[in-house]
């Protein structure tokens, strides 16, 4: 989304998760990766702000300083709200997308980092539902008078929550908001932003 946002031109090569240590003679252990002729940069904030500062003349992702700061304070939110509930309530779905050869790491990556089998890890998600539907009021607040984090339009910030929820929409069947709910409608403008790029990958079904 934010190669899409300054209109620039990329290739995308997905990778399974025992490729990754493999990527660019072992650049990095974890991904999203870029290369941009010489330059390698890994971690999404990392790209973005990379993305920034290399093509000043397109589209901003910040809008300043001020905006870098801010989306640091959403990136925190996200990984502290959004990708707790997420990760556990869709595990088992991520393990039957994954790859054949990449599901004994998966079990075993993620058996040792919650200390139980990866079918128990999901349990009572749709009882959790609710307390996590709770813990987006701020976002759901904010959203009533404005059409995106970023405001008028959208920023990075918009782009780390949105991946969040893109992340469970292409994994998952599993229905994270209701379907009234203005996070929900935020979300499906995100989708149809940069000529639909986020509803160009389908749906798990």
């Amino acid at each position: 989304m934010a190669l899409a946002h300054k209109g620039l031109e990329f290739e995308s090569i997905p990778t399974g998760f025992v490729e990754v240590p493999q990527i660019e003679n072992g650049a990095t252990k974890i991904v999203p990766l870029i290369r941009d002729g010489d330059k390698l940069v890994s971690d999404s904030f990392e790209i973005a702000q990379y993305l920034e500062s290399a093509y000043p003349d397109r589209p901003s992702l910040f809008k300043g300083e001020g905006g870098v700061a801010m989306a640091r304070l959403i990136e925190r939110w996200s990984q502290l709200t959004l990708h707790p509930f997420i990760g556990t309530a869709i595990m088992m779905d991520i393990f039957n997308a994954a790859r054949d050869e990449d599901k004994a790491y998966f079990r075993k990556n993620r058996e040792g980092r919650f200390g139980r089998k990866l079918e128990d890890i999901p349990l009572n998600r749709e009882q959790k539902r609710g307390d996590f539907s709770k813990s987006l009021e701020p976002l759901r607040n904010m959203l009533g008078y404005q059409p995106y984090i970023g405001g008028a339009s959208p920023l990075f910030p918009d782009y780390i929550v949105f991946g969040a929820f893109q992340f469970a929409r292409v994994l998952s069947p599993f229905e994270l908001l209701d379907a009234d709910n203005v996070v929900n409608d935020w979300f499906n403008r995100c989708l149809e932003l940069h000529n639909g790029t986020g509803a160009s990958v389908a749906a798990a079904s």
